[in-house]
């Protein structure tokens, strides 16, 4: 019994490793149905006061990762693991943004996702938001 359940566990790490490690982007899949963590491109809008917004397209974390609790006969009376979708491995871009005032400086650096995890929220990479 020990074993299968042995070998059952190594299969799901297994599968769960590769669903964060060697899943495609999530463009190419039913992003209804995605369960799991890849880096997918995103765009957003580059804003510096003094400088001209620049639309820029790069790289970030994306996905749903199981989160679960279950109540303990102690306090805090739950047992919680929440995870999420975060940046495991990044680099920092730095890009110049035209038409800034004398005065300020046009470099503007953001993050841009390598390798992306299911794993616990860091508030210096991610945005955690508690409902």
């Amino acid at each position: 019994m020990k074993f299968q359940q042995l070998l059952l566990l190594s299969s799901v790490a297994f599968l769960t490793l590769a669903c964060c490690v060697f899943a495609p982007k999530p463009s190419n899949v039913n992003l209804q149905t995605f369960t799991g963590c890849a880096v997918r491109e995103f765009t957003f809008l580059a804003k510096k006061p003094g400088c001209r917004a620049m639309r820029i397209t790069t790289d970030a974390c994306w996905g749903r990762c199981e989160t679960w609790e279950k109540p303990v006969l102690d306090p805090p009376y739950i047992e919680a693991h929440h995870r999420v979708c975060t940046y495991n491995e990044s680099k920092l871009v730095t890009v110049k943004l035209q038409h800034c005032a004398a005065n300020i400086s046009p470099f503007y650096t953001y993050p841009k996702a390598i390798r992306c995890d299911c794993g616990v929220c860091l508030t210096t990479t991610t945005e955690c938001e508690t409902v």
